[in-house]
């Protein structure tokens, strides 16, 4: 057999294609992470991404067992006030206008004075009240129209800027890179599930059905003018600490390989001490709220998430050190 081959030419598209190819191989590569500092940290992601993806590599991982999981109050957005505690105070906001006669009555009264010294008289049993009134007795087609105009309209109490600029841009980033090597990102929360669903595609490029959270009770109607799913009063128990390695057993039915969560509350130990039992190589990671000139500054009183990051080997980032930028948006 004899091949034949077209001799190049001044004008052939085979010198561009060629010296194209030369560039690819001698340019540097792109930073997939550049909000964030050249820091151990970040080392650390990109050499362990680089590993699982490798087929050559002893800790290769197959595409299907890519999993991660994200904490997201904190952890993906700024958690100080939680912003599903300000859309409790959004919708008590609402029943009001509703209904003005609620105005002098309790809880309705506390919030809209910000009475905190009533609220802390609540307890656990009043905070669930209130999520049942704030969340429950209607359809899931009127919760999500009403979290959407929360999102549309409702600005952070102290920043003043809207929800939507309170997300960390490094986390895009690497939310983003870890999609670039096929895995599939879950969002596990303690905040209610459809609350976060309402944004997550939007915000953070993740699909509603790859969030996990606290969840109400539900029933379905097919009645005259209603055919929906009814949010009922009930919380289940709460998507957090020990509850999510059970919920992500729930709806992935695998550990993850990579779990990121931060630290405040101690609600991210388990999830990151699930993904750690992993026989894939893993990795984990903790937000460290530690810098008060760009977000807040905020430790837990136990220190219990930093015993165990120390104890286990999970990595730390630190807001202040790490990341060269925090928020998407212009902060004031």
């Amino acid at each position: 057999m004899s091949f034949s081959f077209r001799p190049l030419t001044p004008d052939s598209s085979w010198l561009l294609i060629i010296a194209v190819q030369l560039l690819s191989l001698t340019a540097p590569a792109q930073d997939p992470l550049p909000s964030w500092n050249s820091s151990a940290v970040k080392q650390s992601i990109i050499r362990f991404v680089s590993a699982i993806t490798n087929e050559q590599s002893t800790q290769y991982v197959p595409p299907e067992d890519r999993i991660a999981t994200f904490d997201n109050d904190g952890t993906l957005w700024a958690e100080k006030p939680v912003i599903q505690e300000q859309f409790v105070v959004y919708r008590i906001i609402q029943l009001v206008k509703q209904t003005p006669a609620l105005r002098n009555k309790q809880p309705y009264k506390a919030i809209l004075e910000k009475n905190r010294a009533y609220l802390k008289t609540l307890g656990r049993k009043g905070l669930l009240d209130l999520m049942d009134l704030t969340h429950a007795g209607m359809t899931e087609t009127d919760f999500h129209e009403a979290v959407m105009h929360f999102f549309a309209v409702v600005k952070h109490p102290v920043l003043g800027v809207p929800v939507a600029q309170l997300v960390y841009q490094p986390q895009l980033e690497l939310l983003n890179y870890l999609r670039d090597n096929q895995f599939k990102i879950y969002i596990c929360s303690g905040g209610t599930v459809e609350f976060i669903r309402a944004i997550s595609w939007k915000y953070y490029g993740i699909p509603p059905e790859q969030v996990i959270g606290s969840t109400f009770h539900y029933a379905y109607v097919d009645s005259a003018g209603v055919n929906d799913i009814m949010r009922l009063k009930g919380l289940n128990p709460l998507n957090d600490k020990k509850e999510k390695p059970v919920n992500i057993q729930y709806v992935i039915g695998k550990r993850p390989i990579l779990a990121c969560g931060n630290i405040g509350g101690g609600g991210d130990i388990s999830m990151l001490r699930f993904c750690q039992g992993n026989k894939y190589p893993s990795l984990q990671l903790l937000v460290h709220h530690d810098d008060g000139e760009r977000e807040f500054a905020y430790e837990e009183d136990d220190n219990e998430s930093l015993n165990n990051a120390h104890r286990y080997g999970w990595g730390v980032i630190s807001m202040k050190n790490d990341w060269q930028h925090i928020f998407v948006g212009p902060m004031p």
